[in-house]
Parts: structure tokens; sequence; C-alpha cells
């Protein structure tokens, strides 16, 4: 379980970090035209709100649905449990936001100057 939920979330910031350095332009344009810092970090943590609830309602819709295939499959199955499913879920959202939260940071730091002469 460790190393699956360690490497989810390196893929996470991963991915929210390549993102972010691609909008490099788009966010010292932003911050030179007056955007604080807080309204930057808010820009990325929200995207990257929305897709972590997408992902979260799809992958959970998506175990629901297995455990009922291997339920009708395999009747000695031990029955699913909603609240570890939702434990689980909970758990994964927050990891997901942590990993989220770190390139939003960097990304709310970024030099106007800096990034605009970046391309």
């Amino acid at each position: 379980m460790r190393p699956a939920l360690a490497l989810a979330t390196i893929g996470i910031y991963g991915v929210t970090s390549y993102s972010v350095a691609q909008r490099t332009n788009e966010l010292g344009i932003r911050m030179a035209l007056g955007a604080r810092a807080g309204d930057v970090l808010w820009l990325i943590l929200s995207t990257g709100v929305g897709v972590i609830a997408a992902g979260a309602l799809i992958g959970s819709a998506g175990a629901v649905a297995v455990s009922r295939l291997l339920t009708a499959l395999i009747p000695t199955l031990p029955t699913r449990d909603p609240v570890a499913l939702a434990g689980l879920t909970i758990f994964l959202v927050v990891i997901a936001l942590a990993a989220c939260f770190v390139p939003a940071g960097r990304a709310a730091r970024v030099d106007p100057l800096v990034a605009l002469r970046h391309d």
C-alpha cells in the first residue's frame, strides 16, 4: 500500500508541477497586471481541486462497480466495507491536495519579470 501511495503522490506532484511550469508566462502576466500571490495560489489550487474531485468520484464509482462484480462472480468474498472506501478516498484526496499545494506555492512566488523573460 505504501509504495502505491508514494507513487500516486509523486505522479500528482509531477503532473501539477509540469502544468504550472507550462503556465509560467500566463502567471507572470497575471502578476504583472496586479494579481496578488493569493490569487495565483487560488487559481492553481482550484484547478487541482477540480481534477481531484473528478478523480475521486470516478475512482469511488469504479471501486464500487468492481466490488459488486467480484462479489457476484465469487460469492465467498467478504462483503465490501463502505467506511473503509470512504476513509481511503478522503485520505487520498488529502494527499493529492498536499501534492498540489507545493507547485501552487511556487507559482505564487514567481517574479513577473523572470516569468515574462522565460520564453
